[in-house]
């Protein structure tokens, strides 16, 4: 039996710790000189638009992008015969995998569409100026700031809510103007080698030249595209006779037309009447709100610094109204080639890990512009399931357009018959922290129960009699080759199917659906257990241990994120994850990108060890970002973290590093909150506000002198909540004496209701 402290029979009168803070400026980007390179330019954004500042030679460039600027040129093979996951299957037990390989796996490569394409820039020549003072990146007000040593500046923001763009130049020359500038579309279509990773030339895409039209005041370029598609970039501007030069810029697509949106001069024309301190004032509004939702405070400068930075490219890159979060977001490559791995969504690992900080930041709405693109495009993904695997219910391309649609690539991850289960993670997700129950009985149960029906129809029972998947595979073991497919089922593909059926189950519960829970209940217990060695913890599959370096942790899903084994759990879940780790750890990071140490971190978090989650994340943001803070997936630093040294942009490993500090601070997955539960030694000062756990309650904690001194506890929406006592000695609750019962604190809640728990000095 727990203590139950009734809290309305508590005083409330007692004063709560104030609220977030925004970011320092000591977590600025600060920089004596303008980046030299596109992919080290300042980031802003607002979701919808991007630009990256930096210098072209001698002109000052924003990039320009938007996230609805995509190819959509369909693959080649997807009208075939074979297009089907039995063909696949009967090829692969028949020995003949490489006629897969060349139907399913090369078009991607062969073919520079479907793609994410980039916008444009601006360019202003600067050879009039004298030499840099300084230039920063705003992380607090968003914003762009440049300084010269001959007193010229420059400020320069995206509207946080309005797909436009400003700058505002000090002391400009006379003749002093922006330019646009026009990708290298038109030219030998031929041009270039396929390259996925290093992106191929622009020019393959066949384009014909833009029209750029310019007035005084004002430039357009309307840029066609593939099968009557086109964008428009305008800019306008105006010189006061002070010398400044305010300017507004805006990309729109034939996407925002065919809604009824504002052409872009129209939106930029819109914007200037308005003017930029109007602008500025909405923009630092909206920022401010995100800055309140939570803050963070660790002794390490290093990763807190990182953490605001990714915090805010989160925020400038996800929003609701918005695509999702791609591969680079609103900042696509601005090099005369397309974006790394085609800018495009990758589910087998990229879009999940881009979302997993929303939750515990209480940032769910940027969350939820994920999920409502999953949902408008329920009908692609059904389609595509009845299409390739021939069942009902629901799965998603592993990886896919802005559309939803297949692109290819390895099959065994694109076209993986589990992706659903993974992207169903985020519906249970934003279920637990919101406790939103019209989202769970429209959206999230919905989802997740078509998702289940795809998984029982595509089973197969086994001679065990167990059900298993007709081939199954572990992202990216043996890459794409034949033995990347395993006749028995992976620890990847099993942690996914037992926890769909599981959690329909509980969902179908909760909504009063006996009978569905039942069936989904039972349907979790008819599958293999986990492939478990004893000396190395969780396996690939039966009789493939991990015992070569892999970038994709993917035979740990069970214990991070999924939480089926937990090091909170009983002792023999204890002994999987700390054998699990501990083989990472041995064998070494020569196969690892980035990301693997922001996963990696996140898993040393929920295994409780701080100092392993710390030295993880410390790796990532000083060996794998770029100065501006862009994930870069190899070592720039060359210093043993991998044997990947290489520089493609991607955003995944920044947001998952956001998560893994998170996770260091406050957890809830296990039904139980846990204060500052995997924290270095070594941290004697941390504090965080407004953190969100499972069960909507807002959190807010300090620790000074290695004791945690307060906590502050807002339930939303009322219910019993759990706490592991993390007080070393007596506590208050509300000014009243408290108590726990082996180590855990209950209270009963009311939505509304704060508590405040604070250490009572001896």
């Amino acid at each position: 039996m727990f203590l139950l402290l009734a809290l309305f029979a508590i005083a409330a009168d007692t004063q709560a710790p104030a609220g977030p803070a925004a970011p320092a400026g000591i977590h600025d980007l600060a920089f004596a000189d303008l980046p030299r390179t596109w992919d080290e330019g300042l980031p802003l954004g607002n979701g919808m638009v991007g630009a990256l500042v930096w210098k072209n030679g001698a002109f000052l460039r924003l990039s320009l992008d938007r996230a609805d600027l995509w190819d959509l040129r369909p693959m080649p093979n997807q009208e075939a015969p074979e297009w089907s996951f039995a063909w696949v299957a009967e090829q692969w037990a028949a020995d003949r995998y490489d006629l897969v390989q060349k139907k399913f796996d090369a078009p991607y490569e062969d073919n520079p569409a479907p793609t994410k394409i980039p916008a444009g820039a601006l360019e202003f020549d600067l050879s009039g100026f004298g030499p840099m003072k300084s230039v920063r990146l705003d992380v607090e007000g968003a914003a762009g700031l440049a300084a010269w040593a001959d007193g010229r500046s420059l400020e320069t923001f995206v509207q946080a809510d309005t797909p436009v763009g400003f700058f505002l130049f000090s002391k400009a020359p006379a003749d002093f103007k922006p330019v646009l500038r026009l990708p290298p579309y038109a030219g030998d279509s031929s041009a270039g080698p396929a390259d996925s990773v290093g992106g191929q030339d622009l020019r393959r895409l066949g384009y014909s030249r833009g029209r750029l039209e310019e007035r005084e005041g004002e430039a357009v370029l309307r840029q066609p595209g593939w099968n009557g598609f086109y964008y428009e970039i305008a800019v306008v501007w105006k010189r006061d006779p002070d010398g400044r030069l305010t300017g507004a810029w805006s990309v729109t697509s034939k996407s925002s037309d065919d809604r009824g949106e504002p052409p872009a001069l129209a939106r930029a024309k819109s914007a200037m009447a308005k003017g930029i301190d109007w602008a500025r004032e909405a923009h630092r509004a909206w920022w401010r709100n995100f800055w309140s939702r939570s803050t963070i405070h660790v002794p390490d400068p290093v990763l807190e610094k990182q953490w605001y930075l990714d915090t805010y490219k989160f925020g400038a890159a996800a929003r609701r109204g918005a695509p999702p979060v791609s591969l680079q977001a609103v900042w696509t490559a601005d090099n005369g080639r397309l974006p790394p791995w085609k800018g495009d969504f990758h589910h087998d690992l990229n879009t999940q890990l881009s979302y997993w900080p929303c939750y515990s930041s209480n940032r769910l709405d940027q969350g939820l512009g994920f999920l409502d693109w999953l949902w408008e495009n329920r009908p692609v993904f059904k389609r595509y399931t009845k299409s390739y695997f021939g069942t009902s219910g629901l799965n998603v391309p592993g990886v896919s357009t802005l559309a939803g649609e297949p692109m290819g690539g390895w099959i065994q991850y694109s076209f993986s018959p589990t992706i659903g289960a993974w992207l169903a993670q985020h519906f249970d997700l934003h279920w637990r922290f919101s406790r939103d129950r019209e989202f769970l009985r429209n959206r999230a149960y919905p989802w997740i129960r078509d998702v289940a029906v795809h998984l029982e129809e595509i089973s197969q029972r086994g001679p065990d009699g167990k059900r298993k998947l007709p081939l199954s595979s572990s992202p990216e073991i043996f890459d794409n080759s034949r033995r990347a497919w395993f006749p028995e089922m992976t620890n990847y593909d099993l942690a996914l199917v037992v926890w769909t059926f599981q959690t329909a189950s509980g969902m179908a519960a909760e909504l009063g659906l006996a009978d569905e829970a039942a069936r989904w209940s039972a349907l979790a217990g008819e599958w293999p257990p986990f492939a478990v060695d004893p000396a190395s913890g969780l396996m690939f599959a039966p009789g493939t241990p991990y015992e070569a370096s892999h970038r994709h942790f993917s035979h740990a899903m069970a214990i991070h994120p999924l939480g089926l084994i937990n090091a909170t759990g009983s002792g023999a879940e204890r002994t999987i994850v700390h054998d699990t780790l501990a083989t990472l750890d041995r064998i070494g990071p020569d196969a690892w990108c980035g990301y693997s140490y922001a996963w990696l971190g996140n898993m040393k978090a929920r295994a409780l060890d701080g100092e392993g989650a710390a030295r993880a994340l410390r790796i990532f943001a000083t060996a794998f970002c770029l100065p501006n803070s862009f994930h870069a997936n190899g070592d720039q630093t060359k210093s043993g973290y991998s044997k990947f040294t290489y520089r493609p942009f991607t955003l995944e490993g920044n947001f998952a590093f956001a998560a893994g500090l998170q996770e260091m601070l406050l957890q809830s997955h296990d039904g139980i909150i846990r204060i500052f539960p995997a924290v270095p030694r070594s941290w004697k000062e941390a504090s965080f506000q407004t953190l969100r756990a499972q069960g909507a309650f807002l959190v807010s904690a300090e620790m000074s002198g290695g004791l945690v001194r307060w906590i502050r506890i807002v339930s939303q929406k009322g219910g019993l909540l759990r706490l592991r006592n993390p007080f070393e000695g007596m506590f208050h609750v509300n000014g009243v004496k408290g108590n726990a019962v082996d180590g855990l604190i209950e209270i009963e809640t009311t939505p509304g209701r704060e508590i405040l728990l604070e250490f009572e000095e001896e």
